[in-house]
């Protein structure tokens, strides 16, 4: 990437800013490029057609291009109209707010970013930027969670002092941010009192496991209020599949079977969620014996297009599951009973 930067800008003013600087300087591995340059949407177009990605605007208002490129990576272009220090002006926080000359050289630090990365310490370039832009009261948590840093005692007092205003960044944007904390980033937006006001609580968060995934830790913290952000269709069922679990009322194959049955396939999340992570086995169970084939197809039962199909294939599901039947024949006389007890009923 950084190679195709430096032919793609040759000869004009360029800057690796942003998260890029700060993740080499940690010796972490560098996967997102920000460069700041002069006319950036020609240097993205230029980029993207040399490297086969596809370039579009980040921002008409801002002027920022990106180029999308494979495995996830992107090459963003923003611009430079006033020199890099007043570029650094505008960062949120010192880690942040390093340059390096695109064509190499020593880097510019003019609020001791270095340094502070050096103390693990995490701090704002002025005391503005959570009034500037209020997502940056979620991505300080976020930084200090994933870099092992601490906000230093004057920008967690600000922190703190602009909390209520945790709500107002766009929805999709706070999203971004929670999905990347892990339980302690959880634990540390409550501690600065961040999570309640977007609608979270700890209190199921322990359930969730030693190393949950992103989609539990969410719904555990957040539980219905997750519905009020900009989440993907994916997550809002996924969601929506633990909120409705109960859990089984013991370890019987008949009880895991109707847990299965509502939650798969996240029936081990949806386990934690309601507290019965000691039945996990019995679901791990439950799916290694599970038949590679039904006793019967809907088309077999004699029966026109409805809802009482899916019931009777349902019914021989269970009870298979249960081991009270095993043979395609004892289906057929399940099925023959069930549909023979209305009319007795009605008969007597």
């Amino acid at each position: 990437m950084l190679e195709l930067a430096r032919e793609v800008l040759r000869g004009h003013e360029a800057w690796i800013v942003g998260g890029a600087v700060r993740d080499g300087l940690l010796a972490r591995a560098v996967v997102d490029l920000d460069i700041a340059c002069r006319e950036p949407r020609r240097a993205a177009q230029r980029y993207a057609r040399s490297s086969e990605g596809s370039v579009f605007s980040l921002s008409e208002r801002h002027g920022a291009w990106r180029v999308a490129l494979s495995e996830g990576r992107t090459v963003d272009f923003t611009p430079l109209p006033n020199g890099i220090e007043a570029d650094l002006a505008t960062r949120d926080f010192t880690i942040n707010a390093i340059a390096l000359p695109l064509e190499g050289g020593e880097p510019v630090d003019p609020y001791g970013g270095r340094a502070d990365l050096e103390r693990r310490v995490l701090r704002a370039v002025s005391t503005s930027i959570f009034t500037d832009d209020p997502l940056r009261l979620l991505r300080g948590v976020r930084l200090e969670d994933e870099l092992g840093l601490r906000l230093d005692s004057d920008t967690e007092r600000a922190l703190r002092e602009h909390s209520e205003l945790v709500t107002g960044p766009a929805s999709e944007r706070i999203y971004a941010e929670l999905r990347r904390l892990s339980p302690a980033g959880y634990r540390r937006l409550d501690e600065l009192g961040l999570l309640g006001q977007l609608g979270g609580s700890l209190e199921r968060l322990d359930r969730a496991g030693p190393a949950p995934s992103p989609d539990l830790l969410l719904v555990s913290v957040f539980g219905e209020a997750l519905h009020r952000l900009a989440i993907p269709n994916a997550l809002a069922r996924y969601a929506s599949k633990l909120e409705r679990a109960r859990p089984p009322a013991d370890g019987s194959p008949r009880e895991i079977h109707r847990f299965r049955r509502a939650t798969e396939p996240w029936a081990l999340d949806a386990l934690a969620f309601v507290g019965a992570s000691e039945l996990a086995g019995a679901v791990e169970r439950a799916r290694e014996s599970e038949p590679p084939a039904p006793l019967l197809r809907g088309d077999e039962l004699g029966l026109s297009p409805g809802p009482e199909i899916g019931r009777l294939l349902e019914q021989v599901a269970e009870e298979r599951a249960a081991g009270t039947i095993q043979t395609r024949e004892e289906a057929l006389a399940l099925v023959r009973a069930q549909r023979a007890r209305p009319r007795a009923a009605r008969n007597g």
